[in-house]
Order: structure tokens, then C-alpha cells, then sequence
């Protein structure tokens, strides 16, 4: 510690810098050293931005680029026991001569030239050499006119190159494995994986996938992508309109608020970004010109589902992971993109609300009933607005992170994120153990108002909500969302249980994109700390095990300590430490110190995604847990409650 003082510490008055210090990095060497800098965060795989899925992306994308030039319709995908990736495609095959410098040298690549890949999503030559670099073991091969070469790495370090006679179809072949010492204890997960494999075929009707051996394709594009995520029926029938680089797809629903799948060759922005702004002002420009009345584009918005996908010359994304389009013209020397989207949904839309007059009617009639709803609450709204201005958030509610009053808010709002809890001593011990630069803190009080079966209006008039809402500053969308994540924090009985099912009922009810775009999550503490004296563990390797996790500063010489977050782990632990360990069973989260819950809300934070599908069924649910058949639930619990006897001691702490 005190050698890397000596250098980068300028207030040392022994500081050295010398050519020692120069360093030149190879291109595998920099991947490996800055990988955020090519797929942003690394994780475990259990969330859908994880650099594992950023990986399998930049190999498929490559595929599709293929698919785009009419080079092969079948893409093959199997992933061996989560953790092992094979991609086959029958495209044109990498140039055989090139192929060790179009997977391991960066700024190398063949999309350079755009007569060779017009509108393909990767152009900066980084992709598959990401790959390579932070896989243990990577495989290419290129079968091109009879032969095959093939090349294999491990950790970007070449180590075969063979070229030999070959009978199978053009095409590349990739098999790579995540380097488990970057991606720790990682797993692809099956509903990630496929999710980013239908949106591919969405985007590209006739092409097929074949995923672990099941087929994935779609006829009807955009139309299919809305019929299979939307969790509310559409008023009328979907929308559905292709130009030459454009194809949109729209319905309005009676959910509240507004939902976009947005995508530019082929990449899902799920940021959207100057495409997604576009088509947002003219859908509801040409609607409401259409209308001949003065509806507010709030109005016309509100319930609307939609997708756009563009394909774009030579596409600029803020970032390396292209979730979010910077591009303002539709290739360098052409029309802006504003433009071109408004001049598509001017003409196609407006033509097809005169082609279709009863269609158009459902859809003004849903339009004035939000107007009309909007203007019965504007008092409310306006006296809610107000109440949530003059509240001290930052001392009554809200105790905010740094990167909302930093240089740094844009680069770092990935990984900002907002507890929500209740109560003065559980937010009291997250507030003192948190990270102020990245993690915010909002204190509910008491439970909140079961919400299902309310009008909007309920978000103003109840302080709670209104004042999340403000905090979180969704009351006119997601764009202006402050937190990538939204994190439900409560104890872990059935109060905490209660609160937590009547949060997500709010985020339901009125911001259901909160849920769709997967910002919801709810946070996982420990049920039980059982620890052991060093003295009487015998297991040697339990000790190095819980010594590894912390840093030298942190071990201590009498104590080797568990969390546990379930009886099995809790019965595992017991084992491993010994006879008669200390057990202490955490009654909520403010029973556990400052100086403990560091470790539950930082690097290794667990935390559980919040889903919705269209299979959910979620009104269903919501009417029957949240409704008001009281008695049928009791009646339900009655019939179905089961009383345990002679509960084994170990199992009764």
C-alpha cells in the first residue's frame, strides 16, 4: 500500500514519477484491465445489463450484421449448463487471412467500409475482441469455400491456429467461456437469454434462431413484439407500418403512463435516445392534428405501447454498450432523424386514421377520457406540486446520493439506485452504511394506502406517494427517472412483506414501465448471523474461506462470522462451524448495525429483479390479493393452513 502511495499520492512529498511509471498495455491487456470501458458493468449474470449478455451480444451481432447483407437466415445459439457459449452462423464466414486480427486487435474490422455493412449496429471494431479478452477460453473458427480455419485463445492469448479442408457450409463458428475470475460465480439465465434472442427476430422476419434446440422466429415483427409483452389488452388492434429504414408498431391500452421497446439496427436501446424522442413528439403531433382539437400530447400519450426500430448509416451510441442512440442524422451526409421519423408517421399514420375511422374513434374516445381525468385532478396536482416543493426531502424523506449534484451524473446513473424503506431505524441503518455518491435513501411512513382499484388522483392526494413520485421524478415518464434502480427494503416478516406487495401494487397501478424496463428490485438481508470462535472451528478452509472475503483490516482473531438468508444456509453454516455456534435471528432491518449492513448493500448486494410478462396475470392477482374479498381470502387461509408438530429443535430457532 504504501509503494502505491509513493506514486500516486501528489501530496507525498517522496513521490516518484519516472519512465518506470509509462506503461503501454497491449489491446487483450487494456480489455482486461478496463473492461467497463467495453461492456460496462461485469455481474453474475442476474441482471439483464450484465457484461456476460453484453458478450453473447457483440458475437450475435455480428451474426445478424450477416443476416442484414443476405448472408445466411439460421443463427444457432446453445449455451452448455449456463456457463459455456456456442454460436454458429451461415454468412459469408470471417476473411480467413484476417481472421487472428478481426478477433484479438482492436480498431480492426471489416465494417469500416460501409458498401460492406451499410447499417450495422458495431462499427468501432471492438466487439468479439472483447469477447476473446475476457473469456478463460475462446474459439473461432471460419469455414469459407471448402475450408475452415480455426484459432483458439485463452484469456486473449493465442494458443492454436490450424487451417484445414472442409465440407461444411460457409459461415463462423464462435465457442467461448466468461473468465469465472472477472465474472464471478456467473450463470446465463434461460429468460434473459431468449428475451434478447426475440427481439433479434422481431427485428428480422425470416430469420431463425435455434436456441438450446428450440426454434425462435417471427412473422409479423414489431406487431409480435407487442402482442407478446404487453400485460394489458390493447384497445384496439395494434398498429403496425413499415417504411424503407422505419417500421412502428402502437396501441394504447387503459394502464397509465407510456411504454417504448426502441431499436437501431438491430440493438435494443433500452434508453431510447434521439429515434425514440423523434417518434414520441410525431405520434402525438399527428394525432392530435388528426383530431382537429386541442388534446395535450400528455393525453394522447398516456396508455400508449409502441415500438420503433430505424436502421441508421453508421449509428453513434453515447456508450460502447449502444443502449442509448446519440446518431441526429440518418447517415453522415443525410436527413436528420427527427425528420425523417416525422415525415413517415405524418404521412403513414395520418393516412391510416382516415383509412380507418372506427379504430380512430376508440382511440379520441380513450384520449378524452385521460383529458378529462387529467383536468379533474388538476386542483389536486397543483396543490400536490406544490406540498412536494415546499417538503424538505433531503431532511424529511429523501436523503439523496452525490451524482445528482455532480459532473459525473451522466457517466454514473447506472449505477445509482434508491432504498426504500420504513421506518426511522431501518433507513437510520442503511442511510449510515450506504455509498452517499451512488445510494439514496427514501423513509416511508407506516404502511402505505393499498392503491388498487384508485384513480391517479390517489398519488397526489396521499403525502407518500406524491413524495416518492417527486423523488423519483416519474410523474411525466420514465426519462426523467433519477435511479436505475429502485430497491424495496423491508423487514423480512409479514409486515415487511405487506408493505413491500403494497409498494409494488403503487408501481403497478400507475408506473408499470417502472417494472417492465426492470428498474424494481427488491432487497434480500439476512435472516440469521451465526458465528463461531476460531478456536473451535476445526475445518481449517472454512476459516481461509471467510478470511478471502475480507480484507486484512476487517478479520478477526476470535470470531469467523455466517450471514445466512434461509434455514439451508443457516443449517449449512451451523455445520461448518462447529458445535454450539452463536445464532442470532434478525427481526427486521434496524436490529442490524451500521457496521454489518455495509456488507448487505455493497458490491455483493443481493437483490431480487421485480418481473412482469404478459403471462403474469396480473390484474387477476392484484384483484384477488389486493381487492376487497376479504373474507374469500380468509376463508382460502383457513381451508389451506397447515399446523407443523414436533418441529425438530434445530429447526425452530
Amino acid at each position: 500500500m504504501q509503494e502505491e502511495k509513493d506514486i500516486f499520492d501528489p501530496t507525498n512529498e517522496q513521490v516518484k514519477y519516472t519512465d518506470d511509471n509509462i506503461i503501454h498495455l497491449n489491446d487483450m491487456d487494456h480489455i482486461r484491465t478496463r473492461p467497463g470501458m467495453y461492456i460496462g458493468r461485469l455481474g453474475d449474470g442476474s441482471l439483464a445489463e450484465d457484461g456476460i449478455y453484453v458478450l453473447l451480444k457483440e458475437v450475435i451481432d455480428n451474426s445478424i450484421d450477416e443476416f442484414k447483407m443476405n448472408a445466411g437466415k439460421r443463427i444457432e445459439v446453445d449455451i452448455e449448463d449456463n456457463l459455456r457459449v456456442r454460436v454458429r452462423d451461415y454468412g459469408r464466414g470471417i476473411p480467413q487471412g484476417k481472421l487472428i486480427e478481426a478477433v484479438s486487435m482492436l480498431n480492426t474490422g471489416g465494417k469500416y467500409d460501409s458498401k460492406a455493412f451499410k447499417k450495422s449496429v458495431g462499427l468501432n471494431g471492438v466487439g468479439v475482441k472483447a469477447v476473446n479478452a475476457l473469456s478463460s477460453r475462446f474459439e473461432v473458427r471460419s469455414y469459407r469455400e471448402g475450408k475452415v480455419r480455426r484459432a483458439t485463445f485463452e484469456r486473449g492469448v493465442l494458443q492454436n491456429d490450424i487451417t484445414e479442408d472442409s465440407a461444411d457450409e460457409n459461415g463462423t463458428y464462435i465457442w467461448f467461456e466468461p473468465d469465472n475470475t472477472m465474472f464471478k460465480n456467473y450463470r446465463f439465465h434461460d429468460e434473459i437469454v431468449e428475451t434478447m434472442l426475440r427481439n433479434y427476430t422481431y427485428l428480422n422476419t425470416g430469420l431463425t434462431i435455434m436456441y438450446n434446440g428450440r426454434r425462435i422466429l417471427s412473422r409479423n415483427g414489431l406487431e409480435d413484439l407487442l402482442n407478446d409483452s404487453m400485460t394489458s389488452q390493447g384497445i384496439y388492434p395494434i398498429v403496425h407500418l413499415k417504411g424503407e429504414d422505419i417500421e412502428i408498431a402502437f396501441t394504447h391500452t387503459n394502464q397509465y403512463g407510456e411504454e417504448y421497446h426502441s431499436f437501431v439496427n438491430g440493438q435494443h436501446t433500452t434508453q431510447g435516445g434521439t429515434h425514440q424522442s423523434a417518434f414520441k413528439e410525431h405520434i402525438a403531433k399527428t394525432i392530435k392534428e388528426f383530431s382537429g382539437k386541442a388534446f395535450e400530447y400528455g393525453d394522447i400519450r398516456n396508455g400508449l405501447v409502441a415500438a420503433i426500430a430505424v436502421n441508421i448509416e453508421e449509428p453513434m451510441f453515447e456508450s460502447q454498450t449502444k443502449i442509448k442512440l446519440g446518431s441526429l442524422t440518418m447517415s453522415p451526409d443525410g436527413v436528420s432523424v427527427n425528420k425523417y421519423i416525422g415525415d413517415f408517421i405524418k404521412q403513414e399514420v395520418d393516412n391510416y386514421l382516415h383509412r380507418n375511422p372506427d379504430m380512430a374513434e376508440v382511440m379520441l374516445q380513450k384520449i378524452a377520457e385521460s383529458e378529462k381525468e387529467r383536468k379533474a385532478m388538476a386542483g389536486v396536482t397543483k396543490i400536490a406540486r406544490e406540498r412536494a416543493k415546499k417538503a424538505n426531502l433531503h431532511n424529511r424523506k429523501l436523503r439523496d446520493c452525490r451524482i445528482h449534484y455532480s459532473d459525473t451524473k451522466n457517466d454514473r446513473k447506472e449505477e445509482s439506485c434508491i432504498f426504500i424503506t420504513e421506518g426511522d431505524s431501518a433507513s437510520g441503518s442503511i442511510t449510515k452504511s450506504r455509498d452517499v455518491n451512488t445510494q439514496a435513501v427514501f423513509s416511508l411512513r407506516g404502511k402505505p394506502l393499498n392503491s388498487y382499484g384508485l384513480t391517479k388522483k390517489v398519488v397526489y392526494e396521499n403525502e407518500e406517494f406524491n413524495l416518492l413520485q417527486a423523488a423519483l421524478d416519474i410523474e411525466d415518464g420514465l426519462d426523467t427517472l433519477r435511479y436505475n434502480k429502485v430497491i424495496v427494503a423491508t423487514d423480512a416478516d409479514v409486515d415487511g412483506m405487506h408493505i413491500r406487495l403494497l409498494i409494488i401494487t403503487f408501481f403497478l397501478q400507475f408506473f408499470p414501465d417502472l417494472i417492465k424496463k426492470g428498474h424494481v428490485y427488491v432487497l434480500q438481508t439476512p435472516l440469521f448471523r451465526v458465528r463461531a470462535r476460531r478456536s473451535k472451528i476445526k475445518n481449517k478452509q472454512v476459516i481461509a474461506e471467510a478470511d478471502a472475503k475480507r480484507a486484512p483490516s476487517e478479520r478477526r482473531n476470535d470470531y469467523v462470522t455466517r450471514y445466512c438468508y434461509s434455514d439451508e444456509e443457516r443449517i449449512n453454516a451451523i455445520r461448518d462451524l462447529g458445535p454450539d455456534p452463536e445464532i442470532t435471528r434478525f427481526k427486521g432491518l434496524g436490529e442490524i448495525s451500521p457496521d454489518e449492513f455495509v456488507h448487505f448493500i455493497g458490491p455483493d448486494m443481493r437483490l431480487e429483479q421485480v418481473t412482469l410478462h404478459k403471462n403474469d396475470q396480473v390484474q387477476q392477482l392484484l384483484e384477488y390479493y389486493m381487492g376487497k374479498n376479504t373474507m374469500e381470502r380468509q376463508n382460502f387461509i383457513i381451508d389451506n393452513l397447515v399446523i407443523e408438530e414436533n418441529i425438530p429443535e434445530e429447526e425452530a430457532v
